[in-house]
């Protein structure tokens, strides 16, 4: 195997390849990155073991410019870590590989530098599942974005249900539900589909993350989901994951029909009032904050042990209903006035323990609950 590759076409390969090469990982295999060069391009794929990142460098650019020359077709397994900082630290512009057994690789750059790099035969590397196989639908890149940063930000960072740490994609009816909770929060964005579509998967909120980001400038993000993987492909991209399995929590009836109290206010003044009222605990930015409401003031109050009190004036509002007060995380409702994406945000609320709604009046496809807290 041997070929010479533009560095900065390389260096974005490898950026998103090595994404999902996990540095906890103690299989070498698994540290590697493949490089695989056929007629098509040179392919570079990263795994941990339970997603995959590939990438593909053509071998001209869109202007007809040579990326990559001077090849000849093969495959070889480098260490992700050490091939990656080469890349970006070489000045060279082109980048020069060549296995010179099924141990050793050359590098060398168009200037000065060379290392040669213990690699390992490709044929060691896991077999992962790369075929667009199951059910399949296509979205522009901006909704596959809203979808995600509606909804992923109210999953759980925490392993010990390994459920929540999903956002679970469901169609049915010509709906595609997107539904996230850590228990303590739900975050839900629909859109419409093809009626056809039925399917139900519990696809890792980090993986779509990841996804958001690596397909930014991408016209559109085409999905497979069978029983066993999601599959999402863009532009010389592809990005394949192992579903959560477990029955996703019932969450269909946790947004409360009725209603006694509704507060609309504005969303970045009222974020402000959040965090001014939070300075005196700085080192905890998830801090409880108070909500008190009235048809004459509503006021934002944080109380610290060792700091004293804050009392913040939230203006201006519409409040309906009787005095009310309620206690939240504060970084939840944060995050939840941001999902919802409107200038003014409407809070409906049962009662002091009772989880309420967060939501934007012009659009019912977002809708964002967070459970209440208790304050001493």
């Amino acid at each position: 195997m041997r070929f010479t590759v533009k560095r900065d076409e390389l260096v974005k390969g490898l950026n998103s390849a090595s994404r999902a090469v996990s540095s906890k990982n103690t299989n070498p295999v698994l540290a590697t990155l493949k490089f695989d060069l056929n007629e098509e391009g040179l392919f570079v794929l990263g795994s941990n073991g339970d997603y995959a990142i590939r990438t593909k460098i053509p071998y001209k650019d869109s202007d007809g410019n040579d990326v990559i020359r001077n090849y000849e077709f093969g495959s070889v397994l480098i260490n992700s870590k050490i091939v990656c900082e080469i890349a970006r630290k070489t000045t060279g512009e082109e980048l020069t590989f060549e296995v010179l057994d099924s141990t050793v690789v050359n590098i060398s750059d168009s200037k000065k530098a060379e290392y040669q790099l213990n690699c390992i035969r490709s044929e060691e590397y896991v077999d992962f599942d790369l075929e667009t196989e199951g059910t399949s639908f296509e979205l522009p890149t901006s909704l596959f974005a809203k979808i995600v940063e509606q909804t992923a930000f109210a999953a759980s960072t925490k392993d010990q249900r390994p459920i929540l740490t999903a956002v679970n994609l469901e169609a049915a009816d010509g709906t595609l539900t997107a539904t996230a909770t850590d228990s303590a929060r739900m975050a839900r964005k629909t859109t419409t589909i093809n009626p056809d579509l039925t399917f139900s998967a519990n696809i890792p909120a980090k993986i779509l993350v990841e996804i958001e980001h690596l397909a930014e400038g991408s016209e559109s993000v085409s999905c497979y989901i069978n029983s066993r993987r999601a599959l999402f492909t863009f532009g010389d991209t592809i990005v394949s994951t192992s579903l959560i399995s477990g029955e996703y929590p019932n969450t269909k009836n946790i947004v409360p029909k009725v209603t006694n109290y509704t507060l609309e206010v504005n969303a970045k003044d009222l974020i402000s009032s959040i965090e001014g009222a939070v300075v005196l605990n700085e080192d905890n930015k998830e801090s409880a904050v108070e909500l008190f409401m009235s048809p004459e003031a509503v006021d934002i109050t944080s109380r610290s042990q060792q700091q004293g009190s804050s009392k913040l004036k939230v203006e201006p509002f519409r409040f309906e209903g009787q005095n009310f007060r309620v206690a939240f995380n504060s970084q939840f409702v944060i995050q939840a006035i941001n999902a919802v994406g409107s200038e003014d945000v409407t809070f409906l609320f049962v009662g002091e323990m009772k989880p309420f709604v967060v939501k934007n009046n012009s659009d019912d496809s977002i809708v964002e609950v967070v459970t209440p807290v208790r304050t001493y």
